[in-house]
């Protein structure tokens, strides 16, 4: 690969400066006018707005139908349950998971900057693990643009499905980063078993663990009192995640005061989808916490919904409306929300415009990062481990 540097550029919407990036990896970020020695290629930035590639911290890439004729939404809209018996029904007519269309969400991801992705996968009596292989064939074939770690979800319960944790723990041996849960009380309705299934294979194989909660008020506060004391226990702080935990948002300032602070003892992160029509996560206390949030698109084009385009920076703009962010930091918090926070949830410990860091980078036509949330300019740019890989929304792998 050979050293790139992307001149004129201003970092977080900062001064002009000059990345240099060598082996896949930002070497030094330098005045800019002169070109160091040793350039092999060089890409004039021209004064453009640049971030981090964006992280979408909770993404179901094998679910969706992208590219396949448009299928009608038929799933029972008001619960989980129902929407779990729909998919199941009708999902292998539609041949998911399908290798096209899981290339094809990943191609979005990174049309819109989206340079490294959670995705949780389903792993259940009927797939197997088939989707997880269909998920790394598919980062096979974009040749590594896209980083892919994979939660084997049990999207269809755990211990209400005998033969789900053992399909778990093969996954969890076979190299995937994380196990998942789902709502241990209302879909297993035995939230203890699934705890004890789930935390025992993470010890086991070293894997993290993130845990679907959609249920809501003190049902499921029971349940994130329940993960925070396992994951103390377990010793497995700063490896257990919340995905949704719409509970949060439900409950009274002291309620809500009590568990912020139980998830910290317990170094738990939250993903968010921003849902509409749902309660404000308490951001302020969670990052005066130190509870980490990332942020998701969830499902694109799936057996669950029929919205979704890939735009993480669109996810980064409705929980700034849906959380109220209007001024100039809060709405550069909702931008790291979506960049540089979010490295922990692909195993990236700095991902950020600094040296040492891998070279993904997204540059936009925008003023500052401010004006880049609320208007979501078109990616010009996006560049994953030092090369290019999408230009003015035109995908180059």
């Amino acid at each position: 690969m050979p050293n790139l540097l992307i001149a004129d550029v201003r970092p977080w919407g900062g001064e002009a400066r000059d990345l240099l990036i060598a082996d896949g990896r930002i070497r030094e970020v330098r005045p800019t006018g002169t070109d160091p020695a040793g350039v092999e290629a060089r890409i004039d930035g021209r004064g453009l707005l640049a971030v981090p590639g964006f992280v979408n911290a909770h993404a179901h890439v094998d679910k969706s139908w992208w590219g396949m004729p448009w299928v009608p939404f038929g799933g029972d809209r008001g619960s989980t349950q129902g929407r779990i018996a729909h998919e199941r029904a009708v999902r292998d007519g539609l041949g998911i998971p399908s290798l096209s269309s899981t290339v094809a969400v990943l191609r979005e991801f990174l049309r819109h900057g989206t340079t490294a992705v959670r995705s949780h996968v389903d792993v259940d009596l009927g797939v197997g693990l088939r989707g997880i292989e269909t998920v790394r064939e598919a980062v096979a074939e974009l040749g590594g643009a896209i980083d892919v770690e994979i939660v084997a979800f049990p999207q269809d319960g755990v211990v209400r499905r005998p033969g789900v944790l053992e399909l778990l723990d093969r996954a969890a041996a076979a190299g995937a980063e994380h196990i998942g849960g789902l709502d241990p009380a209302s879909i297993d309705r035995d939230p203890v078993a699934q705890l004890d299934g789930l935390f025992e294979i993470a010890v086991r194989h070293d894997v993290g663990i993130d845990i679907h909660l959609h249920d809501g008020a003190e049902l499921g506060a029971f349940q994130l009192e329940l993960i925070a004391e396992r994951t103390v226990a377990a010793g497995r702080q700063g490896r257990v995640n919340i995905a949704h935990g719409f509970a949060l948002g439900d409950l009274g300032p002291g309620r809500r005061a009590e568990l912020v602070a139980r998830a910290a003892e317990a170094g738990l992160t939250w993903t968010t989808v921003a849902p509409v029509r749902t309660s404000p996560l308490p951001w302020r206390e969670m990052r005066e916490s130190d509870v980490a949030v990332g942020l998701g698109t969830d499902g694109i084009r799936d057996l669950w919904s029929p919205y979704g385009d890939g735009d993480l920076l669109a996810i980064a703009q409705t929980f700034a409306r849906l959380h109220g962010l209007v001024d100039e930091a809060e709405l550069t918090y909702a931008m790291e929300l979506a960049t540089r926070r979010a490295g922990r949830f692909v195993g990236r410990p700095e991902h950020d415009l600094v040296p040492g860091a891998r070279a993904d980078l997204v540059l936009l036509d925008a003023e500052n990062v401010p004006d880049a949330v609320v208007r979501r300019p078109v990616r010009e740019l996006v560049v994953a481990g030092g090369r290019v890989v999408a230009e003015r929304g035109e995908v180059l792998v």
